[in-house]
């Protein structure tokens, strides 16, 4: 998979007294006076000083700005493995940074501190673009991560920052639920060199019901993004006890995965740990996750993992030929590695889907602030 060209950087009409706040495209006026933003399904209207469900986009002077532009929660340099992607340049070291809010209102969020945030005072580290493309060089991170909250809602600021991570050699990675129309879609994606996308169920009962969203235009995204974009792709559901981890509901999502997607996208099933409005729900049992696995590869997916959970069998990548233990995995750190220079099975020459270095990375569990910019 070869990396995105560089592009020129776009100029983004700025407030000169806050330069945080950048004009946005995807907007339209209402009939009523109220603007409309159309960067995701929501549709937010809003009357001149409101803002919409995601806090950081907001009516103002008769337009939709982003009041976040440059601003950050903090920079981390993880491994890869966590955001999780486990075939895209494995054991590498990958700058993440998020920044506050969400334009989907899931009670269960595992990050609910920043993407329900209202406040601005936890985006203390500011950082231009080309500052953070320089930063992850500096660091030996071979890719930034936009993740902790939704990069879809600073879509501006996640372009931009590709954009100066192209100009470097730096690949660009999209932690996202997906949940954003059409036209934005095809921006933010062609700047993006891998995703891993929420799918968090695969009813529409449970979108509408736990997220506020639908599951339609997440599908949507996905196959836009599989099929119209060199993007690389994998996937994550987060397995609540009692609500979207009956078999029935995953051998039917790995069916539509199978279908539309194909059967080497990766599919990660993860633990829901009890957090923001869902604590009275139990810890997904690391059986659930071993289950669900088991049905996913049963439907045909070659690559299905389970996270939060010590599960060194769920964790490691296999030859969907012969069988051969190709990347071993204790939690996010690298063990056995069978993989040639090409990417194919050491054993039977059968090639494994994704983006691999000649060798495997060596950042390993490690996780490290970074300071960048004031």
């Amino acid at each position: 998979m070869a990396m995105h060209q560089a592009s020129p950087p776009v100029v983004r009409a700025r407030d000169p007294d806050d330069p945080s706040v950048v004009a946005t495209r995807f907007w339209g006026r209402c009939d009523d006076g109220r603007v409309q933003c159309d960067l995701c399904p929501r549709h937010c209207r809003m009357k001149e000083g409101q803002r919409g469900l995601c806090f950081v986009r907001m009516a103002r002077g008769g337009e939709v700005v982003l009041t976040t532009y440059g601003r950050s929660s903090g920079f981390c340099i993880d491994p890869i493995e966590k955001k999780p992607l486990n075939h895209f340049l494995p054991g590498s070291a990958v700058l993440s940074f998020g920044t506050a809010g969400c334009n989907l209102a899931c009670k269960f969020c595992q990050n609910w501190d920043m993407s329900k945030s209202r406040e601005m005072d936890i985006l203390a580290d500011r950082a231009e673009p080309e500052q953070i493309a320089a930063a992850a060089a500096a660091n030996g991170a071979q890719s930034v991560a936009f993740t902790y909250n939704d990069p879809v809602i600073f879509h501006e600021y996640a372009v931009d920052v590709a954009a100066a991570c192209r100009e470097r050699g730096i690949r660009t990675v999209a932690v996202t639920a997906g949940y954003i129309c059409p036209q934005p879609r095809a921006e933010f994606f062609a700047g993006m060199d891998a995703a891993n996308v929420d799918l968090k169920a695969f009813t529409e009962r449970f979108y509408h019901r736990l997220t506020g969203a639908h599951l339609g235009p997440v599908l949507d995204t996905l196959r836009y993004i599989r099929h119209e974009t060199d993007c690389w792709l994998e996937l994550t559901t987060l397995l609540i006890p009692g609500e979207n981890d009956a078999d029935a509901e995953i051998e039917a999502m790995a069916q539509w995965v199978l279908e539309h997607l194909g059967a080497e996208v990766p599919l990660h099933f993860t633990a829901f740990l009890p957090a923001f409005r869902m604590m009275d729900r139990p810890q997904t049992p690391p059986q659930t996750l071993k289950r669900a696995r088991a049905v996913a590869l049963a439907q045909g997916l070659r690559y299905v993992y389970t996270g939060n959970v010590l599960d060194p069998e769920g964790g490691t990548t296999y030859c969907h030929a012969c069988g051969e233990r190709l990347i071993e995995r204790h939690r996010y750190e690298l063990g056995a590695w069978q993989l040639d220079a090409h990417g194919a099975c050491q054993r039977c020459g059968a090639n494994c889907a994704g983006l691999f270095a000649a060798r495997p990375g060596e950042w390993s569990g490690r996780r490290r602030p970074v300071r960048i910019g004031s």
